[in-house]
């Protein structure tokens, strides 16, 4: 009998069909019953293949899910946009222009950061790409085919094969499960890329329009200061002061000249830092901001379920919470699984024109003479015991960075507040007594000048503290959403032990 030769395949690989016909020689009937079989068996096979193929791409669920994971925390009217083609960047240029065309307010430049930031369409796309990587992830392998020609004399033998691998599609719900999580790990990091980003815009506004106000009051300062310093020229040129007096005004004159300097180049700074984080260039630079900050609310916001709020809602804890999930599932899988770490199945068929056709099949399974599995299962305790101390840290630090967030809330509005209604209101009150006295000639021009020179510094100090106060705002929403770097939700990488397992890592 002549013995075929039949090429080797990879272990846990099933041969699906195989045939061989010899070439010389009268055809070999085949019946009609084992015709319909092999119907079945290909057919069978073409359906799973055809279910294996139906998982396909979703780039717009994929976003939609990272809106609706974003959406409550941007508050209302804020809208995210991916620019996936050129109609839709089209419509995004011209929102961005419509919202320019006007002095931008606050949640105004929120919006255009997060329609024209490119790094954040950069994230989106990285969105997509993990999403067309999970979903090849969850396909089906191809199905192989092989050929072969044996010829040994005046005998010709063809060999044909079609085979998948069977490992694959035995781990491929493990696998498809762990690319879930990894999908739903990077909507949550992008999700919180979007947040940090809003914060950012929001925090970046308030120092460019506290920037510009104060470079405007330190202009009004460097008029005085300069109004002062030419009194004093011409008051000691006819002798009228002295040079120590003349030298003081021309000190003050130099240091206020040198403080405006200094509150132009901030708002400078500050106004290129928001242009970058709304993505801007070329005419879109000269973008307009309003001349002020908001007003100070009339109260402060009341939060005395605090802590709860930030553990119900921070997306940091919630991915901590999902990474001991997860790895609690891997330490099931662990255990189940810690003595089968090989499992092969092999199914054969073989026929030739001088020997009858035969078939069979086998199965390998390794035994656990030397490794029970015990190592794998230790392990994976320790790494789910370190996944739980990890979300519990997670949890303390929550709660002390939102406590401490609120707290400096509270302190920026009292202190704008009493800014606004205690101090302003008082150096206002001198200010207009001192006009009393120099229009009664009982002060001098120079102590008018000096009144109204502490009366500008305190009106600055009222523009920090109520710049102070919107950077706080926008620091607490963002100790109540997390952090910007985002724990890992998928937990860490660890065997779960055994061949089905393994494969599906």
């Amino acid at each position: 009998m002549t013995q075929p030769i039949t090429a080797h395949t990879a272990p846990m690989t099933a041969t699906i069909a195989q045939a061989r016909e010899p070439m010389l020689g009268a055809p070999r009937d085949i019946p009609a019953r084992e015709m319909a079989s092999r119907v079945a068996r290909l057919a069978g096979v073409l359906a799973a293949l055809a279910l294996g193929a139906c998982a396909s791409p979703d780039p717009d669920g994929t976003f939609d899910a990272m809106r609706q994971s974003a959406g409550p925390h941007l508050g209302a009217g804020v809208e995210l946009a991916w620019a996936r083609e050129p109609a839709a960047q089209q419509r995004i240029d011209e929102r961005v222009a419509t919202l320019l065309s006007q002095p931008l307010g606050r949640e105004e430049a929120v919006q255009v950061a997060l329609l024209n930031n490119r790094g954040l369409q950069a994230a989106f796309a990285e969105l997509g790409l993990t999403d067309a990587q999970v979903a090849q992830a969850g396909r089906l392998p191809n199905p192989g085919f092989s050929f072969g020609r044996v010829t040994r004399g005046d005998e010709v033998e063809l060999e044909r094969g079609l085979h998948l691998d069977l490992a694959r599609l035995l781990v491929l719900p493990l696998i498809r499960q762990q690319e879930a999580r990894r999908l739903a790990q990077v909507q949550a990091q992008v999700a919180m890329q979007v947040l940090a980003l809003a914060a950012d815009t929001r925090k970046a506004w308030v120092e460019a329009v506290a920037a510009r106000e104060s470079a405007r009051y330190a202009d009004q300062v460097m008029q005085a200061a300069q109004a002062g310093a030419e009194l004093a020229r011409r008051m000691a040129q006819v002798g009228n002061f002295n040079t120590l007096q003349r030298a003081r005004e021309q000190m003050f004159h130099a240091e206020a000249a040198q403080n405006l300097a200094r509150a132009q180049q901030q708002a400078h700074a500050t106004r290129e830092r928001l242009t970058r984080l709304l993505g801007l260039w070329g005419e879109q630079t000269r973008f307009t901001l309003p001349e002020r900050l908001p007003d100070l609310p009339a109260q402060p916001r009341e939060l005395p379920d605090l802590e709860r709020l930030a553990l119900s809602q921070r997306l940091d804890v919630a991915a901590a919470r999902a990474s001991v999930e997860q790895t609690a599932r891997h330490l099931g899988l662990t255990r189940s699984t810690r003595l089968v770490n090989v499992l092969e199945l092999g199914a054969m068929r073989n026929s030739s024109n001088e020997a009858p056709t035969q078939k069979g099949w086998e199965v390998g399974l390794e035994l656990p003479l030397f490794d029970w599995g015990t190592a794998r299962v230790a392990q994976a305790q320790a790494v789910y015991m370190q996944a739980v101390h990890r979300a519990a840290d997670t949890a303390i630090q929550a709660r002390s960075e939102v406590r401490e967030a609120y707290g400096a809330y509270r302190t920026a509005w009292d202190i704008a507040r009493h800014q606004r209604e205690e101090v302003v209101p008082l150096a206002t009150r001198i200010s207009e007594e001192n006009l009393l006295r120099y229009n009664g000639m009982l002060i001098g021009v120079f102590d008018l000048l000096a009144d109204a020179r502490a009366q500008i510094a305190s009106v600055h100090g009222a523009i920090q503290s109520l710049r102070e106060f919107w950077i706080a705002q926008a620091e607490l929403d963002m100790a109540l959403v997390g952090k910007p770097s985002l724990t890992a939700a998928s937990g860490p990488a660890i065997a779960a032990g055994g061949g089905v397992a393994g494969a599906g890592h």
